[in-house]
């Protein structure tokens, strides 16, 4: 029975979802995955109902949703759904290989192994590690992450990361409902949440890989929501308005 829940949101990712599928499946350490799937016109969650039905019964989970909502509801979405199960780490991974899936072990055992609360997949542990970038969209990422330290004093290199693993309590303490960022600002506002409620947090040094197949789903608008987002964050904690969940989520019985 495995312990670690990988969530993969998913919007017209036909190219690539079987194929990062059987990698995360394929590992020799087991995991489960959610792919939640934002109603994709080109048929990635027919993709994923064939192989939830040929080869991953049980280990494989699909959610759809109608319409195009959201990154960060799309992790909200898929956080309350491990809730409700017995999951102790819950990941999140672009289903577009910029995340290595061998690298999911070593963020486990970050958390599993060290006793890490978050293990973040960072880009920028130990210098820059990007692959294929346009050179202004990695200044953009990476002085865009130096901003966010500077004003919440987030000691994360990485800030808008989403390549992570979650220990279980850090989700059942946050309140997911209080969650009010989509993009960028999504993965800022939950390492933010995280360390402001007294979870420990490291990075894990990985190497990002821009996607090959498919259509990026970046815009301007998400760095936007970010940068003034970022001071949002500042002032609610100020406020003492990020506050632990008094309701967690009740566990069921996972499925097996």
């Amino acid at each position: 029975m495995a312990d670690s829940l990988v969530i993969i949101p998913t919007y017209n990712e036909k190219e690539n979802i079987e194929n990062i599928i059987r990698a995360v499946l394929s590992l020799e350490k087991p995991f489960h995955i959610l792919v939640i799937d934002d109603g994709s016109p080109d048929g990635t969650a027919a993709i994923v109902k064939r192989l939830m039905n040929d080869s991953f019964a049980g280990r494989l989970f699909l959610e759809e949703r109608k319409g195009k909502l959201g990154l960060g509801t799309a992790y909200i979405h898929g956080f309350k759904w491990a809730l409700q199960r017995s999951y102790e780490y819950i990941f999140e991974m672009d289903a577009d290989f910029s995340h290595n899936p061998e690298d999911l072990p070593r963020l486990y055992a970050a958390c599993h192994e060290q006793g890490f609360d978050v293990a973040v997949g960072s880009r920028y542990a130990t210098g820059v590690n990007v692959v294929n970038w346009p050179m202004g969209r990695v200044l953009m990422s990476f002085f865009a992450s130096k901003y966010v330290r500077f004003v919440t004093s987030l000691h994360v290199k990485d800030t808008t990361a989403g390549f992570v693993c979650y220990r279980r309590k850090v989700l059942e303490t946050i309140d997911l409902d209080q969650i009010r960022f989509k993009g960028y600002a999504f993965q800022i506002e939950m390492k933010y949440s995280a360390k402001v409620l007294g979870f420990s947090i490291t990075e894990v040094s990985v190497i990002f890989v821009n996607r090959q197949l498919g259509t990026s789903k970046m815009s301007s608008s998400i760095f936007g929501e970010a940068f003034f987002g970022v001071i949002n964050l500042r002032w609610r904690k100020e406020l003492g308005r990020i506050r632990p969940n008094k309701q967690p989520a009740r566990t069921k019985q996972l499925q097996s």
